[in-house]
Parts: structure tokens; sequence; C-alpha cells
């Protein structure tokens, strides 16, 4: 309030120009225009909401409406049109092999806004023309929109279409799903059923805020009571595939691009997760480059040295910088 629409551009925020400050009374005008009149209850009862908008096909847009100061705000991210390949994405393609399994729970994980849901969609939609299947996808809310193609796609809102992630998870042992996405596992019940779920016949998607494997590990344990925690890490070495942890950095001359840690499940990662020894995990990353996996201070030194992103910025997303400096030589 006071100031002009902003808007964030490779991750940095700008005024938009020739655009005037915006009032409480603009900003409450603008919320309502695109808030139907539950949302809009729900949002004074509340005090914060998360909804898309689809404008006729030609934006889609995740949004959340809030107050701040006793006044509105509101934050509107772009949601593309078109799914984009991992190719075209920057990822590895070995990421691929992760949809050609019956079964199994994988995990895309990040900061907020370094593009886990797009690398989901990527995969989703890889399923979607690869293998004929019935893909359900629980989300809150609804960002990529799915074009079927050789699988039926259900996309379901939490709120509009479900109650909440675990009543919706629950459901698809009921309703023949064979592919699952999780827009995001945010309490017990969901990762407990998840993991049930790919234990028992499904491809589980899903994502958690976490910044590499071994803490994604810790924290899916540490969320359940102590006496169960030995249970859930052997249902969880059973049952994960891999984990994907990303960050979006800053390109030379413009854009950014994914810089990504790779965790392949095999047998050394498994008998780490069952013993609780997770802080060895990234001791397995580096010593299994052959296998796929990938850390995230090799994924950086490897754009540095192609020189798609500088060296100043590759250290602000580091780990640790003695060891990529020492990737770097």
């Amino acid at each position: 309030m006071g100031r002009p629409p902003i808007i964030r551009i490779d991750g940095k925020l700008y005024p938009i120009s020739g655009e005037g400050k915006m009032t409480a009374s603009g900003i409450e005008e603008a919320a309502r225009a695109v808030l139907n009149d539950e949302q809009w209850e729900r949002l004074k009862r509340e005090k914060q909401i998360d909804f898309s908008i689809d404008l006729a096909e030609k934006a889609r847009f995740r949004s959340n409406v809030y107050f701040q100061k006793g006044c509105l705000g509101a934050a509107f991210r772009m949601i593309p049109t078109k799914i984009k390949t991992l190719e075209e994405l920057n990822l590895p393609p070995m990421l691929y092999d992760f949809t050609k399994t019956s079964q199994g729970f994988v995990l895309v994980t990040g900061p907020c806004g370094h593009g886990k849901s797009t690398t989901l969609a990527a995969l989703i939609d890889y399923i979607n023309r690869t293998r004929q299947d019935h893909i359900i996808t629980i989300e809150d809310p609804i960002e990529y929109l799915f074009d079927p193609d050789m699988c039926i796609i259900d996309q379901r809102e939490i709120l509009q279409d479900a109650l909440n992630f675990p009543s919706a998870l629950r459901a698809v042992f009921r309703e023949d799903a064979d592919v699952v996405m999780v827009g995001e596992m945010r309490d017990v019940e969901t990762i407990s059923t998840a993991i049930t779920a790919a234990e028992t016949g499904h491809l589980i998607f899903a994502t958690l805020h976490t910044n590499d494997a071994a803490q994604t590990v810790d924290r899916i344990v540490d969320v359940f009571p102590a006496h169960q925690q030995n249970q859930i890490r052997m249902q969880l070495a059973q049952s994960l595939l891999g984990i994907v942890s990303q960050r979006l950095v800053n390109r030379i001359g413009g854009g950014r691009v994914p810089a990504v840690e790779i965790l392949i499940n095999n047998n050394a990662t498994a008998n780490l997760i069952r013993e609780g020894k997770s802080h060895q995990i990234n001791l397995v990353i580096e010593t299994s480059k052959e296998q796929g996996m990938i850390s995230i201070n090799h994924s950086l030194s490897d754009l540095v040295k192609q020189g798609i992103i500088s060296l100043e910025e590759a250290e602000v997303y580091s780990p640790n910088k003695d060891e990529l400096k020492i990737l770097m030589r």
C-alpha cells in the first residue's frame, strides 16, 4: 500500500513503471473482483486465502490474498500455460527414470519459488504422454493444467474438490489411481498416507520445503512420534525412489537455470535411512555419480564451468563454499 504494483523478475523485485501508487481501497476492490462470494467470506474469516485464476486460457496465476496492518495485500505468481519438458527446463533427463516404475515415492524439494511445481509438472506430463494410467493430482490450489493424452488425469483442489490433503490422499485407494501427485506434504497424516500408498502399488510424487536429501529424510522421520520413527525409517527405505532438491540460479545475461541435487535410493541409501544415519547420505551422493546422482555443489560447479552462471552466484547457493572452490580448480 502506498507503492506502485511490484513485479518479481529473476528473483528480484521491481516497481511497474507507469503505474500509480496502490491504495487500500484499490487493493480491496481488485481482490473483490477476483474472489467469489465463498472465497471472500473465507478471506475475512481466515485472514488469508490461496486460489488460482485462469484468464480465458491466456494466463494462469497462483494467488494469495492476505491481511497486513489491517489492510489487504496480494501476491500473484504466473503459471505458464505450456508444460515444459525436462530438456526445456535444463534438468537432467535421467529424472525420467523415476516415471518408469509402477510404484514408489519421489520427492522434489527446495525453497519456495524455485521450480518444484514446474519439475513435477514435467514428470507428470511425461507419464501422461508415455503410459496408459490413471493420474490424480491433489493441489492447493491447482497450478498447471494437464491435457489428458494417453492417461486419464483428475485434478483435485483442496476445499473445492476435497476437504483436505489427508482425506483426498486416502481416497486414491478407492479411485483406481496409478500415479498420484501431492502438491505439498504439510502434516504427519499426509506423509504417512503417502508412504503407505507408495508401498501398496502407487507411484507417488510430492514436494517438501527442505534444502537437501539428508534434511528431507530427517524432516519426514521427525514429524512422527518417537515410538513410530523406526517403523517410518523402514517404510521410507523400502518405498523411496529418489529425492530431487533444486535451486533456480541467475544466469549470466538474464534468466534463471536450475542447479540440482539428485539422490537415488540404492542399497547404500536404504541402509543409511534404516539405520538413522541420514547425515551420511551426502557421501553416497558424492560417490555414486555413475548411477546418476549429483550433489548441489557439483551441479553449481558444472554450471560455472559451462559459463552459464558466475562463481559469485554459485557461492550464494552453495551449502559448502570451500568444497565448491575445490571443485572449481
